[in-house]
């Protein structure tokens, strides 16, 4: 790890929102830079996203990259309580929720955790990397209102980026926050300008590439770099490709269906492109 990265100093809170979830976390100068979207023309191109709903009253942030398949944190399909998985019944996911109604509403089926993240209740810079997970949905969402996201091949340091999500005071609709900025890599891991608040945990980070938002990283945690408060993201490079291997390796996730033997990246028509670390 650079040493850029041994400077940065992990603040232990999981961001899914709970009842137990006392205050939410803002930038330094005290102001929240995200803006709600209040209408529904604006919250149009972000239907995809949506709250990944959790028992007691919990949720994340999640997003499409499949009719079938959000993409959220790892971390946020534990229980608090006793940091065992959650049930996949206890799990559903409410596509463009917005003052009490969602696009679409799915119950998850099946959720699948990345093989390299280890659930311990804290958070650790080293776990941040495999912090992703895939819920699969008990049936498709076909909408083409709500349309899966891609995502970028190769989001590049000073980048700037969009984060839209759900939090604790702002839980009846997405919010924006545009633009933060890429402020370094290391590994499977971004370090963001961008604010992280309860329930944001597995909200997309997003690059537009030719007028079109494609999700670069997924929010995993807060922290503490250079004296500044940022986020940390999980890249969608190798842990993604990871991911979606362990999903088609079990065949039970699709209950006899036939499992593609296409990587990620030729089921999504993308190329799979390296990333690089940045000092």
């Amino acid at each position: 790890m650079t040493d850029m990265f041994t400077r940065v100093l992990m603040m232990v809170l999981a961001l899914c929102a709970s009842s137990a979830s006392a205050q939410t976390f803002v930038k330094a100068q005290g102001e929240d830079p995200t803006r709600k979207l209040m209408s529904a023309d604006e919250a149009k191109a972000w239907q995809a996203v949506g709250r990944v709903n959790l028992p007691n009253d919990g949720f994340c942030t999640g997003a499409l990259i499949a009719p079938n398949l959000v993409l959220t944190a790892a971390h946020c399909v534990f229980d608090p309580n006793n940091e065992e998985r959650l049930d996949p019944s206890d799990v559903s996911f409410a596509a463009g929720w917005r003052q009490g109604r969602a696009s679409a509403h799915r119950k998850a089926r099946r959720i699948v955790v990345h093989g390299g993240y280890v659930h311990n209740g804290t958070a650790e810079f080293e776990n941040v990397g495999n912090d992703i997970a895939l819920v699969e949905l008990d049936h498709s969402i076909r909408n083409a209102a709500v349309a899966p996201f891609g995502r970028s091949a190769r989001p590049v340091i000073g980048a700037q980026v969009q984060v839209v999500s759900y939090a604790q005071d702002r839980s009846e609709m997405p919010s924006i926050e545009e633009p933060c900025e890429i402020l370094g890599k290391s590994m499977a891991v971004f370090v963001l300008s961008c604010s992280a608040s309860f329930g944001a945990s597995g909200a997309p980070i997003f690059v537009i590439e030719n007028g079109e938002p494609k999700i670069a990283s997924v929010i995993s945690a807060k922290a503490t770099w250079k004296d500044r408060d940022v986020a940390l993201g999980t890249s969608l490079g190798s842990p993604l490709e990871e991911l979606m291997n362990q999903l088609q390796r079990d065949k039970g996730v699709f209950k006899g269906k036939r499992v593609s033997d296409k990587s990620l990246s030729e089921q999504l028509g993308r190329t799979q492109n390296s990333f690089f670390v940045k000092n």
